[in-house]
């Protein structure tokens, strides 16, 4: 409830820069989705899917829940992942399976999207065989944390537009909390998990966070997110290492301060 609360004054509080939100576009054709092939969809065999990016030739990062069985809690086989980059409807710029994962070690899947466990939302899964495509270039993780009021991107599948991604090209950050949480007011919905949030540094745009899960009970959208910092890289010495880490525990739901964006 507090946290429910939390958010909604601070919706309130920055009305004029809910105003300036794009509106999603979706990028159904070659030219408007060229630049955004990295962005993938992964689907989990009759679980759902999510959303998942490549950020090296043979790496994808998305929201660790994308890797459980709400039902049951348990981890879904690796064997029933699939990433597939660019997927637009009904092709993919490339397509590959998982070999392992790496999931952050705070991350209980039995707490659901409690707020206190969107900072541990976040996994990287190493591909069967490197995307070494030339239309395909993964993207770089930022080395900064933009500040609140300041323009993001983000771009993901979802709920009724599972065959094409779209782009939120201006949202922005509503607040960078001291628990790692980042809170946007981009709008996202079932699918959504696992989306890269990007900020422009330069000519480039470099993710900054992953969407994890949205606020509910608000009026204006409100999305929350993995304050990325060090933990992607902790992620790779992990998977170089051969270390997963993966949490025990049965599913109890999503509690009332947010939901997670998986269908």
């Amino acid at each position: 409830m507090h946290a429910v609360l939390f958010l909604v004054l601070l919706a309130l509080s920055l009305p004029a820069v809910a105003q300036t939100d794009s509106r999603l576009q979706a990028l159904q054709t070659g030219d408007a989705g060229r630049g955004w092939e990295a962005v993938g969809r992964l689907n989990m065999a009759g679980v759902g899917f999510c959303t998942a990016t490549l950020i090296a030739p043979d790496r994808v990062l998305t929201a660790a829940h994308c890797l459980f069985d709400r039902r049951s809690g348990r981890r879904i086989a690796d064997a029933d992942l699939e990433f597939l980059a660019g997927w637009r409807t009904g092709r993919a710029e490339a397509i590959r399976s998982i070999r392992r994962v790496a999931i952050w070690p705070g991350f209980d899947i039995a707490e659901g999207a409690a707020l206190a466990n969107v900072p541990a939302d976040l996994a990287l899964l190493e591909l069967d065989r490197p995307i070494r495509t030339t239309g395909i270039t993964p993207f770089a993780i930022s080395t900064r944390t933009p500040q609140r009021a300041d323009p993001v991107a983000v771009v993901s599948y979802g709920r009724n537009r599972a065959e094409s991604p779209s782009i939120q090209e201006t949202c922005h950050v509503l607040d960078q909390r001291r628990d790692g949480v980042s809170v946007f007011s981009c709008q996202i919905d079932f699918g959504s998990s696992g989306a890269p949030v990007f900020a422009r540094e330069g000519e480039d745009m470099r993710i900054v966070s992953v969407i994890s899960a949205m606020a509910e009970g608000t009026e204006s959208p409100i999305s929350l997110g993995v304050r990325l910092g060090a933990r992607v890289e902790a992620l790779h010495r992990a998977l170089d290492g051969g270390l997963v880490s993966v949490p025990s525990g049965q599913a109890q739901g999503a509690r009332a301060s947010a939901r997670f964006l998986r269908p």
